[in-house]
């Protein structure tokens, strides 16, 4: 874990030689109650869950000073859309468009994906130095977006059995409760999606079902960050906020990804 009180704090992934990827938690920027972390202002990352716009934009310039490069961010709409970012001038918009998957084979330009219950999935070729984001919210999941994010990067050069990928931090197959009538609909589509709760009721194991998803598409390393966001107040939680006395809202937290700036 790096990061101090005063910034955001990270937690490093190990996507391979000349990759960066990391995850953000709630604590580390400039955002009051009810986007805020348990020990004090939050770093709330999204701009459509009320929080004051010109703080949001300047808890993502902290994110951007903590990691030395630009972040791109999209507007996710919990589709498979994937785009390509070639222009490092997309880190100067607040998004890049409507997408629920980026890729890039840009070095230094960081990939974003903001959540708050749905998997982050970050992935990585270290050979083809091609990277890639993706949202796979339920209906992310439902549609595909994983194997739509692996296809743009194949398009890029990137090769499923040098791709590393992690499932981050999400509601866990023990919190994510759905009826059963939703959750035997898309279990009987989805390989790993099916799942019972703690106290016993129909859920969904999403990042289950996404880390089955990408080793039937041959990618060669997948790794599990098991934190459950409704279970850990150190993350932003959806369902959290929206239970029975929560606050109603709370922020984004990201998974972000880059190619280690070319040297000189």
């Amino acid at each position: 874990m790096n990061g101090s009180p005063r910034g955001p704090r990270l937690t490093e992934l190990a996507l391979g030689a000349g990759v960066r990827g990391v995850l953000t938690e709630s604590a580390g920027g400039l955002s009051p109650a009810p986007w805020a972390a348990p020990d004090g202002p939050g770093l709330d990352l999204g701009l459509n869950v009320g929080d004051d716009a010109g703080r949001v934009r300047a808890n993502r310039a902290l994110l951007a000073e903590a990691l030395g490069v630009p972040v791109v961010y999209a507007t996710q709409v919990h589709g498979a859309d994937v785009i390509n970012v070639g222009d490092p001038a997309a880190a100067t918009l607040d998004s890049v468009g409507e997408a629920d998957g980026l890729v890039t084979a840009v070095p230094g330009l960081a990939l974003a994906v903001l959540v708050a219950d749905c998997v982050p999935v970050l992935l990585a070729d270290p050979v083809a130095r091609v990277v890639g984001v993706a949202h796979a919210g339920r209906r992310g999941v439902e549609l595909d977006v994983v194997g739509e994010v692996l296809a743009a990067m194949r398009t890029l050069g990137a090769s499923g059995a040098d791709v590393r990928a992690v499932v981050g931090p999400s509601a866990c197959g023990r919190c994510y409760e759905v009826p059963v009538a939703m959750r035997d609909e898309i279990a009987a589509r989805v390989p790993g999606a099916s799942s019972t709760t703690s106290w016993g009721t129909a859920a969904l194991d999403l990042p289950g079902a996404v880390d089955a998803r990408l080793r039937s598409l041959g990618v060669g390393h997948v790794a599990r960050d098991a934190r459950c966001t409704i279970e850990d107040s150190s993350l932003f939680s959806h369902r959290r906020a929206t239970a029975d006395e929560g606050p109603g809202t709370t922020g984004r937290l990201a998974g972000v990804v880059h190619l280690a700036p070319a040297s000189r």
